[in-house]
């Protein structure tokens, strides 16, 4: 199915449970040594927002959410509060012709790096867009459902690095679930015992 282009209730996944999620497999071998095998070449992040619903306005709020995606059959945007921003980021190297740039992030841990396209960044956020550490906040266009830079004016030249300074950005996220189950707490307090997101990956 398709791709909503709307952000679930910030507020009601402030405090949510969840983050970035490999998968590998371990197999014991009988001389008491390991192997591992790692079975997704990306990451694949996953959340539980359940416990942040309290009010009647954000289950109302949330109601209409999940309506409108039909439970798992519409993907959408999340704001993941440990990790929505880029921070300096080098997108790559022009070669004169190369007109196209896609949005990542490196996450760096000494000599080791894994890098992730940043694929929803969020409208107004991008700061510093540079070339060969020149500015050029007038000449080129985001898609922010894909996270690709396309530069309409002079393109990046041969070794000319392309740069920016920070943006914001969405997770793409889907509902695990597809009935939702709302327990009457207190009145006008209630709660959904279980909200599963997982990424979509694209």
């Amino acid at each position: 199915m398709g791709f909503h282009n709307v952000e679930f209730p910030r507020l009601i996944s402030y405090g949510s449970l969840g983050g970035p999620a490999f998968n590998t497999t371990v197999m014991m071998l009988t001389s008491g040594h390991e192997k591992r095998n790692i079975n997704w070449s990306e990451v694949r992040a996953s959340y539980e927002v359940s416990h942040a619903i309290k009010s009647r306005e954000q289950m109302t709020e949330l109601l209409d959410f999940f309506y409108a995606r039909f439970g798992r059959a519409y993907s959408f945007r999340f704001f993941d509060w440990l990790d929505f921003k880029t921070g300096y980021q080098s997108l790559g190297e022009g070669d004169g012709v190369k007109s196209q740039f896609q949005i990542v992030k490196v996450y760096e841990s000494g000599p080791y790096t894994y890098t992730r396209d940043i694929t929803k960044p969020i409208d107004g956020t991008l700061e510093g867009l540079k070339i060969a550490g020149v500015d050029r906040a007038n000449s080129f266009s985001v898609d922010y459902n894909t996270g690709i830079i396309t530069f309409t004016g002079t393109l990046p030249q041969v070794g000319e690095a392309v740069t920016i300074d920070n943006v914001d950005f969405n997770v793409h996220t889907r509902f695990d679930i597809d009935q939702m189950e709302v327990t009457q707490d207190f009145w006008e307090t209630m709660s959904w015992p279980s909200i599963p997101l997982v990424e979509v990956k694209e």
